[in-house]
């Protein structure tokens, strides 16, 4: 049984779930042999006639009674067996999703990287449904059947051994042709799981790149990739449902060759005097029985052998190990310092050089401070080392004094308020996704910042104002509009770190006039890291941050650097003469 908790991945309740499930699935096989009891009485009776006897017809009463009431316990059996075995399986298949989902908050950026999103989804979705698939319709009857043919075996034992033993001989056979084919399942089944996930990749590829598709003439057939991709996954499936039914037909015909066996002894024992006809009969009737649900069973029990794919690639996710960090320190400074930190995004030395290298430096409190440089110096790596989305190879960054790995993410990210270039939005109103800045505000509250990032001009000429229903990723408004709502959402969590990462670098005049409005009023009074590529927004910063290649080249202010004559003076020279470039 603890094996089988290890196997489903079970929870301690869901553990003392599936245990009451056996049980309650043992009894409602058992119940089932009460009106099996009662067909033989009444049959044993109409067979007097034959022997000389009349038929006592208030037996035949008695037994139609008896029938009722064991109908009543079938039916009282199957219903508490249903809420034991059911029930009991989505909430446990809702309880790993969330465990699943939890973990997955709280893992480094690190592993995103090596992680296919369509396969987290499946890790969430398929491999929990199967699990809870397995959970409901395999592994409380076949442990529950094996039970019940244990109990019943050793009752037709007392009867006559031989029949008993004929009855039962083929089903352990039957079992060890399935699970003995276990290596040959377990590889068509990676397969599958293989293809259905490069089925889901091309998917999710298509969907996205929708618009370039279209644009290319690459619909239907034509997209090569995801036409052969879902070609593959059906071939699997053929392949593996082909290479599983043999073994599963091969072992349900072993199972009924126990018809055979148990004809051929019971008469071989009748002709012989060993046996009457009437426990013969009994065994005839037990036979056609008890080999229905095991025949169900063979075809489910693959499943069981499918479920460690799944379980095995949940286990792997739940194993990495997430961040942590104290929950209950207090950062009471703001001020940010790194100290000789170096990064790179994969851990091997080889893949790459660091982003980041041996970079010393500091950031004031309730100052304005700008990071720039070429493309790709580390500038939006900087700031996200910062929130501890990453943790850096060596070195440390501190806030307020406080080495950052220290902290709770979470915790760390409640003084924090990020507006990225790319904004992402949820499918639900725009009063809702305001809101996420802060779950506990007020509606006034949720206004007021909305107002504050320059949201109600857009918004109030919409029919159905903040209640109307964005589309995914805010698809249906502007980029404008998009990034208003995004600040709106920092206003409201009022952190007092904020990171801008080209907060206006896409916009159009008129949007980034609103958006400079909405982010002074965001900005005021609190410690601002500014990335940049156009350095003319940056020109009034306290202070500038120069990277090139991961390090730390110039530092000051704008009049500074440009005294300096730098790569900074280098930078703003190119950009201030391409102003003047036209078509």
């Amino acid at each position: 049984m603890f094996k089988l908790k290890e196997l489903l991945m079970l929870t301690e309740k869901g553990y003392s779930d599936l245990k009451k499930a056996i049980i309650a699935c043992t009894i409602t096989n058992l119940s089932l042999m009460l009106p099996f009891g009662v067909t033989i009485q009444i049959f044993t009776e109409l067979l007097k006639p034959f022997m000389g006897q009349e038929i006592s017809w208030s037996r035949m009463w008695l037994y139609f009674g008896a029938g009722i009431l064991a109908a009543v316990l079938v039916f009282l059996a199957n219903k508490n067996d249903y809420k034991k075995t059911y029930v009991t399986s989505y909430k446990e298949a809702e309880a790993n999703r969330i465990r699943i989902a939890e973990h997955i908050r709280k893992l480094p950026m690190s592993f995103f990287n090596s992680k296919d999103l369509t396969e987290l989804t499946t890790n969430m979705m398929g491999d929990c449904a199967t699990t809870e698939h397995v959970l409901s319709h395999v592994v409380p009857q076949l442990c529950a059947n094996g039970i019940s043919m244990v109990i019943v075996c050793t009752m037709l034992a007392f009867f006559e051994w031989r029949l008993a033993l004929t009855v039962f001989c083929t089903v352990p056979i039957a079992f060890l042709v399935v699970l003995g084919s276990k290596k040959i399942q377990n590889r068509l089944s990676e397969s599958h799981i293989q293809a259905k996930l490069k089925a889901s990749e091309q998917i999710q590829e298509y969907f996205e790149g929708i618009k370039v598709i279209k644009a290319s003439g690459l619909e239907g057939e034509k997209f090569k990739a995801l036409d052969n991709a879902l070609r593959l996954m059906k071939q699997m499936a053929i392949r593996m449902e082909f290479g599983t039914g043999i073994f599963v037909t091969g072992a349900q015909i072993i199972v009924q060759a126990g018809v055979g066996l148990t004809v051929f002894t019971g008469t071989y024992l009748l002709t012989g005097g060993k046996i009457e006809l009437i426990p013969l009969l009994m065994f005839f009737l037990i036979v056609v029985r008890i080999y229905g649900p095991i025949l169900v069973e063979l075809t489910l029990l693959p499943e069981l052998l499918y479920l460690q794919m799944s379980t095995k690639r949940m286990r792997t996710l739940i194993s990495t190990g997430i961040m942590e960090g104290d929950t209950e320190k207090k950062i009471k400074n703001y001020n940010i310092e790194f100290e000789n930190v170096s990064f790179r995004y994969h851990e091997a030395e080889s893949v790459e050089d660091p982003v980041i290298k041996n970079l010393t430096a500091s950031i004031p409190a309730e100052g304005i401070t700008a990071l720039v440089g070429p493309s790709g110096c580390g500038k939006s790596t900087l700031s996200k080392l910062i929130a501890r989305f990453w943790d850096v190879n060596s070195g440390t960054i501190k806030i307020g004094g406080i080495d950052i790995k220290t902290l709770d993410p979470e915790h760390l990210m409640s003084y924090m308020s990020f507006v990225f270039q790319d904004v992402v939005l949820f499918h639900d109103t725009i009063y809702n996704n305001i809101r996420i800045g802060n779950l506990n505000a007020t509606r006034e509250q949720i206004m007021e910042a909305a107002r504050a990032a320059c949201c109600d001009e857009f918004v109030n000429n919409l029919q159905d104002g903040y209640e109307t229903m964005l589309g995914e990723n805010g698809s249906t408004i502007s980029g404008g509009e998009r990034q208003r709502i995004s600040i709106a959402r920092a206003l409201l969590k009022n952190a007092p770190i904020v990171l801008l990462d080209e907060a206006t670098a896409s916009l159009d005049p008129e949007n980034e006039v609103l958006i400079q409005q909405a982010i002074s009023r965001l900005i005021k009074g609190k410690t601002v890291i500014v990335i940049a590529h156009r350095l003319r927004t940056v020109v009034g910063a306290d202070k500038i941050i120069v990277l090139d290649r991961g390090e730390l080249v110039e530092e000051g202010t704008h009049d500074t650097l440009l005294a300096g004559k730098g790569l900074y003076e280098k930078l703003y020279r190119i950009q201030q003469e391409s102003l003047g470039w036209s078509v």
